[in-house]
């Protein structure tokens, strides 16, 4: 094995898939989608790959599957218990760490890599080393605390309704690596990152990137706010043509002045309010670009309007519209014309479980916000209904709901609370809403979202919406949010059918 400035130079050579890949001696971490996407991408290119995971796979699972398909290819696994807590062979025999996204810096493994001078990528940064020489598609990135999944998608249906081949990939679904190697080049990709992918990357060069918004999340993992911001403003190094921030935040503004970006890449903003210069807003019920247009100072394009997000719920939520104005300000800042703009958001259906309209009866409005798993995004949800009965709890996991219940509370009809950090919501509506009646569902069973319905029903008026916004994971109760959303779903369903 060569010596640290060798590997140094060998590894900077690596910058598409056409480079020397051969030989090289990599430590994947993680054997979920992501590191088999990269182990198996290294193999492929002659890569020694050996793969390390705490957990040994089960028989009959994917993970199996993954490990099976992996040693056919020749990886070695270090798997089971113990794996994890240190390098598998001698740092000299390892040029690269290729980990997965959910791995910290200071997991032990990683952090005697730290130590040992080896470099350590994501899986992103992986893909993006491993894109074609020529002939690319570029990246349009976005991350943020809370609506990257949905920007994300709102983003590539535009793209699509240009007549682009595109697609989303990175922090949940499809890892990019897959999109990388589609034999079927695609003409842009759509890519949404995690703080925790950010930090992992080093050399991305997005034509156009956006951060949403910040609010404390991960910081466990990071280590600090300033961390986690800082994994956040990652998202602009390099940028070519635009960064897109968030009037209303900003936090996203500061990382946007901070980035080192190509030469004349510029700073578009969106705002819920009238667009000033080189940005993009809303005009009554219109979105308007006064970014992407060349009589951007005395006039703005019509991108769409409120109706065409609306679909069948009863209303729009505001960070919707600020999803979309984002997705858009991406779109534009790769060529899309006005009209696929509008035609994208028509076509554009919501992920289960954000924001989602599950019934209306009696003018209650019911509506599943299960995603909402932290109380930055629960405040999205409430404060895009005038009054609510709010359905909350599970696992706050140390988050400080106190900032939440003081603004949303002019809002709180009634809170029908569940899950095992309650007791820490009910008492912030004791501090800020003392008027709001509290109901305590104590059950945990299968048929604890009977109840909550059944108390929500009796509180809400008409013209309210009962609303499920947790502010908290699910895992105490249910299996993950999505499981959780179904829940109140067919309890809601139940309801209204014996009513």
């Amino acid at each position: 094995m060569t010596d640290a400035a060798s590997r140094a130079e060998r590894l900077a050579a690596l910058t598409c898939r056409e480079a020397d890949w051969a030989g090289l001696g990599v430590v994947v971490t993680g054997l979920g989608v992501s590191g088999f996407a990269a182990a198996d991408a290294l193999l492929q290119y002659g890569a020694h790959v050996r793969v390390v995971d705490a957990k040994a796979p089960e028989p009959n699972t994917q993970m199996a599957q993954r490990a099976q398909i992996l040693e056919v290819l020749d990886a070695q696994l270090h798997l089971g218990d113990g794996a994890e807590t240190a390098l598998p062979v001698p740092a000299d025999e390892i040029d690269l760490v290729v980990t997965s996204p959910g791995w910290p810096p200071h997991q032990p493994l990683l952090a005697a890599a730290a130590e040992a001078g080896i470099p350590i990528w994501g899986d992103v940064e992986l893909a993006w080393r491993m894109r074609p020489r020529a002939g690319g598609a570029p990246w349009l990135l976005v991350t943020g605390t809370n609506g990257k999944t949905t920007t994300v998608q709102m983003l590539t249906s535009m793209l699509r309704a240009a007549g682009l081949r595109a697609a989303s990939a990175g922090n949940v679904g499809t890892p990019v690596l897959d999109l990388v190697q589609d034999p079927e080049p695609y003409d842009v990709i759509a890519v949404e990152l995690s703080s925790f992918q950010l930090h992992w990357s080093h050399s991305l060069r997005p034509q156009a990137a956006a951060c949403l918004n910040i609010a404390p999340d991960h910081i466990d993992w990071h280590g600090s706010l300033e961390e986690y911001t800082a994994a956040k403003g990652k998202v602009y190094a390099n940028a070519e043509v635009a960064c897109v921030y968030n009037e209303q935040d900003p936090a996203t503004r500061r990382l946007v002045e901070e980035a080192d970006v190509v030469e004349g890449c510029r700073a578009v903003g969106f705002t819920l309010g009238t667009p000033g210069l080189s940005m993009l807003g809303l005009v009554e019920d219109v979105l308007a670009d006064r970014a992407f247009v060349a009589e951007r100072e005395t006039s703005a394009a019509e991108l769409g309007t409120l109706a065409d997000l609306q679909g069948e719920a009863p209303s729009v939520a505001p960070h919707l519209v600020a999803n979309a104005l984002a997705a858009a300000a991406l779109a534009r800042a790769h060529g899309v014309p006005p009209v696929a703009v509008r035609e994208g958001l028509r076509a554009w259906q919501p992920e289960p479980h954000r924001i989602a309209h599950v019934a209306s009866a009696g003018e209650v409005h019911w509506i599943d916000d299960s995603k909402a798993t932290n109380p930055h995004a629960a405040l999205a949800s409430l404060t895009s209904h005038e009054h609510v009965v709010w359905v909350a709890g599970g696992l706050l996991k140390g988050a400080d709901v106190d900032e939440l219940v003081a603004a949303a509370a002019g809002r709180l009809r009634a809170a029908v609370l569940i899950g095992r950090d309650r007791e820490q919501i009910a008492a912030a509506i004791a501090r800020h809403a003392p008027d709001v009646p509290v109901i305590d569902v104590a059950a945990t069973d299968t048929g604890a979202m009977d109840l909550v319905v059944r108390h929500a029903a009796t509180l809400a008026m008409p013209g309210d919406a009962v609303l499920l916004a947790p502010a908290a994971a699910s895992m105490d109760m249910f299996d993950n949010y999505g499981a959780r959303g179904d829940a109140f779903a067919a309890a809601v369903h139940r309801y209204l059918q014996e009513g």
